[in-house]
């Protein structure tokens, strides 16, 4: 009888190790070594003007909510000349809600190609509130991946777009920014090589406790400071693992990567979810926005807040990306 009750004890330790390590590989996705090293000599983002970036966007258009017309025109206005400034051809996609005009801020680089890299990231806030870190910090990386991208000649096309009305009430709806951009390639018949929603990337802590999860299974496979960077996928999606070893490799800041159903929260709160709702393959790049940022959609999200050596790191791993994804082979 004992043995009969060690075995069965063993057997069901054994499932036990099976279930975790099965789960640890389908959430996470490891990576044995990074790859995809882009050149020594590539650019390097800069602190100093990200930071400028983000002040601009949650300081001089405050406030920035879908209501506030004027001020999001202004920061369409300012995110395009930033875009001709680094060399982009530069284009505006204008859409109508609830009786207002909103853009989308578009930059292309690189010759035509069958299938686009799109990077992107919402400029509109949820009410009337900074929104440093949501998304003036998006924004902000999206910008400083232009001024990069320009001083290099892409063998893909590039598109980089500022998206409006990511924010309630037009989040999940056709009149969502992202919706109305992604729809227009679909009917173009547009291929997407990949799209990366970069969605909150400036809020780091290396206090331990700082990083929360939506399920408690997932402190036994992710860190409990928040000083990492998240890249989002879905369940089956098989991108998130080659940005992460392509960051990892690219970058100083520690990268993890996610695969997990929508039914997550958080997983598909951003614009990538319009290129889901597609079959597009996207993923989001972000800090993970309200499991460690205590200030989101409060008044305290703020520039003050952000750590931008870290998210310069996060732009390089970004670039990267960009880079090694947009080569002709």
């Amino acid at each position: 009888m004992l043995r009969k009750m060690g075995y069965a004890i063993a057997i069901a330790f054994l499932l036990l190790v099976s279930v975790l390590v099965g789960t640890w590989i389908l959430l996470t996705r490891p990576a044995l070594k990074p790859g995809g090293v882009v050149e020594a000599e590539a650019a390097k983002a800069d602190p100093a003007r990200l930071m400028r970036h983000v002040e601009k966007i949650s300081v001089a258009f405050f406030p920035r909510s879908y209501a506030m017309v004027e001020n999001l025109n202004g920061v369409a206005d300012y995110i395009a000349s930033r875009f001709d400034a680094a060399g982009a051809r530069v284009r505006n996609q204008v859409f109508s809600a609830e009786g207002n005009d909103y853009r989308n801020v578009i930059a292309e680089f690189g010759p035509d190609s069958d299938a686009v890299i799109v990077v992107g990231a919402h400029y509109d806030s949820a009410g009337d509130l900074p929104a440093a870190d949501d998304n003036a910090s998006g924004v902000a990386g999206l910008l400083e991946l232009a001024h990069l991208i320009g001083k290099t000649q892409p063998e893909a096309k590039i598109m980089l777009v500022g998206f409006c009305l990511e924010e309630p009430p037009f989040f999940g709806t056709a009149q969502m920014g992202s919706a109305v951009f992604a729809k227009s390639l679909a009917e173009d018949r547009k291929g997407i090589k990949i799209m990366i929603s970069l969605e909150m990337i400036g809020y780091f802590s290396d206090q331990p406790e700082s990083q929360t999860y939506p399920l408690g299974l997932l402190k036994l496979f992710y860190p409990d400071k928040g000083n990492f960077i998240a890249v989002v996928d879905r369940i089956f999606g098989g991108s998130a693992r080659q940005i992460k070893m392509i960051m990892q490799a690219n970058s100083k800041i520690p990268v993890y990567s996610i695969n997990a159903p929508s039914s997550m929260p958080g997983i598909d709160r951003s614009d990538h979810k319009s290129f889901w709702d597609l079959g597009y393959p996207a993923v989001m790049i972000t800090d993970t926005a309200f499991y460690r940022n205590r200030a989101y959609h409060t008044a305290d999200d703020t520039a003050d807040r952000l750590d931008y050596a870290r998210m310069a790191q996060v732009v390089d791993g970004v670039f990267a990306c960009v880079s090694a994804m947009g080569r002709r082979r």
